[in-house]
């Protein structure tokens, strides 16, 4: 007789009280009677009375486990504990705000049972996203794949099935600078793609404000690529030669020519753009720099104040 398997889902939030009670009810409606299932839950460090709603959901149903952030640590890292902790045969992560629907789950379960160990999903924007919004996230993925190994298709979202066996490998990894989006088509293993449509939000505001969206393309770069830093050192050639060749050039009309070199415009130009290069590239420099720092003095990704996972 073939053992029932189990499924773990996992739901990373951040002052989604609103919603909340609604994906919940949305997401137990389309998980498979077939199957055993565990919804884990994760706060991370909501303002609001989030989890004061994950506690109740949690009361009535016991298949509901929480972990409770003591402070705002991130979305990929709330994925990573969610991942750290999760015991099923298949983990599937999606966010609470309804714009990763729970009607694609079934389609993310069945290809799994064909054999695929990992189920990514591809976004398509609903008609009433923000024109620039698309463009600005089809220019990330572009650059993305242009400046690292990896290959990253348009529309990919953390909305995803992983099997056991890549579960396994990816709790190995304690990295403070996580991006998902990279790291699982980075792995290999048996992948797939599931197409949808995003929905409206259902309450609340996203919290992907610009500066984190900047961050987070920040992060997706420099975790996977070392070309920014060879593209400084290009970059860094070519202003030397052209520098060396105005040089040159400002020798021979000194030397050979009575025309006079007016020199302040010329020179201030230069050096404003040369000396912009420079912080340009030790900026490109330092945040490297910075991560190894970071990374060097082996932090936990988060903290936990608050969990259910090892009661009865």
């Amino acid at each position: 007789m073939e053992t029932r398997k189990k499924i773990s889902v996992i739901v990373p939030c951040f002052n989604e009280e609103e919603g909340l009670p609604t994906f919940n009810k949305e997401l137990i409606r389309v998980l498979p009677e077939t199957y055993f299932h565990e919804i884990i839950y994760v706060n991370d460090g909501s303002s609001d009375n989030t989890f004061r709603v994950i506690l109740a959901l949690a009361k009535e149903n016991p298949t509901i486990k929480y972990i409770s952030f003591s402070r705002n640590f991130g979305h990929q890292n709330a994925l990573k504990a969610g991942y750290d902790f999760a015991s099923g045969d298949c983990a599937i992560s999606l966010d609470a705000d309804l714009q990763h629907p729970p009607d694609v789950i079934p389609a993310l379960i069945s290809k799994w049972e064909e054999g695929f160990e990992i189920v990514n999903t591809i976004r398509n924007d609903h008609a009433s996203i923000a024109y620039t919004k698309k463009i600005s996230s089809g220019i990330f993925y572009k650059i993305m794949r242009k400046l690292s190994d990896v290959n990253i298709e348009n529309g990919m979202a953390d909305f995803r099935l992983i099997d056991k066996k890549v579960l396994k490998q990816l709790k190995l990894f304690n990295e403070n600078f996580l991006f998902f989006r990279g790291l699982i088509p980075w792995m290999g293993f048996s992948q797939t793609n599931v197409e949808f449509t995003a929905a409206e939000r259902f309450a609340g505001t996203t919290k992907y404000t610009l500066k984190k969206m900047l961050k987070f393309a920040t992060t997706g770069v420099t975790a996977f690529s070392v070309k920014p830093l060879r593209l400084s050192i290009y970059f860094g050639s070519v202003i030397a030669v052209l520098s060396f060749i105005y040089g040159l050039y400002a020798a021979y009309i000194h030397i050979f020519t009575d025309l006079a070199i007016t020199g302040w415009t010329s020179v201030i130009l230069s050096v404003l753009f040369v000396g912009g290069i420079n912080l340009l590239m030790l900026g490109i420099i330092g945040e490297y720099l910075g991560k190894l720092f970071i990374e060097n003095k082996r932090r936990p990704n988060y903290l936990i104040s608050e969990t259910n996972l090892f009661e009865n």
